[in-house]
């Protein structure tokens, strides 16, 4: 490890949908956030580890996005993202070039206008817009907040994110990694797998839907002896006899291409065959029971 070596925390805050997990993806080289184009995919703060070698160590926590909480989920939802910003050395604003200075931006902007630490604005999707809307965009963010820095990226091919990861390391304290270079989430291989079924989920179904659905995993052992397949039993919770009826399909069938899609998914994750034995349960009004929430590990608790 090299003298000058930084190590630090830094968070990702923005509205629903703004590319934050795809972001994280992308610098850390494989999924551990979820992506979706549905809004509030990220619920829990997500922790994962970027190492440079003799460089640097950057733990990024990924937040779920900052909007108008209808339900007790969403309250925890904001709690987290809200908790996580009083934690850290820098914070990351990702924003669209697309987008006008709403309501929500402006809500944002309040709330980082009170931390102590620097915040960089990123400009995301920039494959997506031209030169002069780059330019409105940073012009328009920049009346609500004194940025530290400004940076333009595309989290979906990469442009500019080694910019990006240069420029954080600018603003990181000297000191000694948090974790091992081989880190690289402190998720579980549990959580990861409930995560990756709720995207496939995501995917599939009606809009009215998934905001309303959790997974448990009931059941997750590894291979043994010469079988060499992991045994997977998952649960998909949804809050209505109506929408049990459109998670399982026809005959079926949209149970199992979500299983299918999952399974593909999952296999990769583990590098490994899985056997995934997918069910679904209701429980009315889950996201505004409290004590469901922290059967399923929404606790206000770890924030």
């Amino acid at each position: 490890m090299s003298e000058n070596f930084k190590s630090g925390f830094v968070t990702i805050v923005g509205r629903p949908n703004v590319g934050k997990s795809t972001l994280m993806n992308h610098i850390i080289g494989q999924k551990i956030a979820i992506t979706s184009n549905k809004p509030q995919t990220t619920r829990n703060r997500i922790q994962t580890v970027y190492t440079e070698e003799n460089k640097g160590q950057i733990v990024f926590l990924d937040t779920p996005g900052m909007h108008q909480a209808k339900n007790k989920l969403g309250e925890y939802m904001m709690y987290a993202a809200k908790s996580t910003i009083n934690e850290v050395d820098l914070v990351l604003w990702l924003v669209e070039p697309d987008t006008k200075v709403g309501a929500g931006d402006k809500k944002i902007a309040e709330l980082l206008n009170t931390v102590d630490v620097p915040v960089m604005l990123i400009i995301n999707k920039i494959d997506m817009a031209d030169g002069a809307k780059v330019g409105e965009t940073i012009s328009a963010f920049s009346s609500l907040c004194d940025f530290a820095e400004v940076v333009p990226v595309s989290a979906l091919h990469g442009q500019g994110c080694d910019d990006l990861l240069d420029t954080i390391f600018k603003y990181l304290p000297e000191g000694p990694a948090f974790y091992d270079e081989e880190t690289v989430t402190n998720q579980t291989l549990r959580e990861i797998t409930a995560e990756i079924i709720r995207e496939k989920s995501l995917h599939a179904l009606n809009d009215e839907v998934p905001h309303g659905i959790a997974i448990e995993i009931d059941a997750m052992k590894e291979p043994s002896g010469k079988k060499k397949i992991w045994e997977i039993e998952a649960t998909i919770i949804c809050e209505k006899d109506s929408h049990k009826g459109i998670i399982i399909g026809k005959g079926g069938s949209m149970i199992k291409k979500i299983g299918t899609n999952s399974r593909y998914e999952i296999e990769k994750l583990l590098d490994a065959q899985v056997n995934l034995k997918l069910f679904v349960k209701v429980k009315k009004d889950w996201r505004d029971n409290e004590y469901q929430l922290k059967n399923l590990g929404y606790k206000k608790e770890d924030y």
